[in-house]
């Protein structure tokens, strides 16, 4: 190669260079903190690949798919989306609402019809159990859930998909989705689908609420309610660990937990000192 000819191809490559530099940087007046796309799933063809294969786990095909995609859209998606102006990206929060009391009622019905021998309290537990945050979250997980949230860039680069607040939200979200689009039959048959055996006549009543277990034993055996310390506090929304609660029986620690929420850490802390006490007593 001629030196001329090498010269003029580096003159071209720092002309290329300038050139993406120049169109890097800022043009006059623009903000120069604008976030950058959210992350979105994949190309179209993989979205509606993973829409349908959440669809048959759903065991329904939505008449309304924007319902669908509304549910598996985070708020950080939706926020990013609405900084760069665009339109149509809602959240899937009011779903969740929705979906958090379509699922009370569809439980609330089958282990009524279920269990005609229970009583109010076996029956409160054995609802709580399934609803709660935990349960919707290793259902999510099963239904591989994660994987169809639109997310926000930090938020999915943090693990969001993974998350067990965000996944048991978006559950609630699905649920809310399916409701709308299928009543409440489209609820129940997936939801019986994936808990028929929690909910047939012949399954146990859950146990009692730890908390209240540690309370009347040490009522019996102290005469003292045991009393719940919050430790720490990340001041993190959202955060799976934020709660660290402490449980005391006459200033003495029993247990120690932590949690999502304050009443879920206080729970768990008690049933790690029933769990001490029990080891002791062996």
């Amino acid at each position: 190669m001629s030196a001329g000819s090498s010269r003029a191809r580096e003159a071209a490559s720092d002309g290329t260079a300038a050139d993406a530099s120049a169109r890097g940087a800022a043009a006059p007046g623009a903000l120069a903190s604008e976030p950058a796309a959210p992350v979105a799933a994949e190309s179209a063809d993989a979205r509606a690949g993973v829409i349908a294969r959440l669809e048959g786990t759903l065991s329904h095909r939505f008449a309304r798919p924007e319902l669908l995609e509304t549910a598996l859209c985070h708020a950080s998606f939706a926020h990013e989306a609405g900084l760069r102006g665009e339109a149509g990206s809602e959240s899937n929060e009011r779903l969740e609402f929705l979906g958090d009391a379509v699922l009370g009622l569809v439980v609330a019905d089958a282990l009524y019809a279920a269990h005609p021998h229970w009583q109010e309290g076996e029956l409160t537990r054995g609802l709580h159990a399934l609803v709660e945050a935990r349960s919707l979250a290793r259902l999510a997980r099963e239904i591989e859930l994660g994987e169809a949230l639109a997310l926000g860039r930090t938020e999915h680069s943090s693990g969001g998909a993974q998350k067990a607040s965000i996944l048991a939200d978006a559950m609630e979200a699905v649920i809310g989705a399916l409701y709308l689009d299928g009543g409440l039959e489209a609820v129940r048959r997936f939801f019986l689908a994936r808990f028929g055996e929690a909910l047939a006549r012949d399954s146990a009543p859950v146990a009692r609420d730890p908390k209240t277990e540690l309370q009347e034993r040490t009522m019996a055996e102290v005469g003292v309610f045991p009393t719940y310390r919050l430790v720490a506090d990340s001041a993190i929304e959202g955060d799976d660990r934020r709660f660290t609660v402490e449980v005391l029986l006459a200033g003495e620690p029993l247990g120690r937990a932590t949690d999502r929420t304050k009443r879920a850490a206080e729970r768990e802390a008690a049933r790690a000192a029933l769990a001490r006490r029990a080891a002791a007593e062996s």
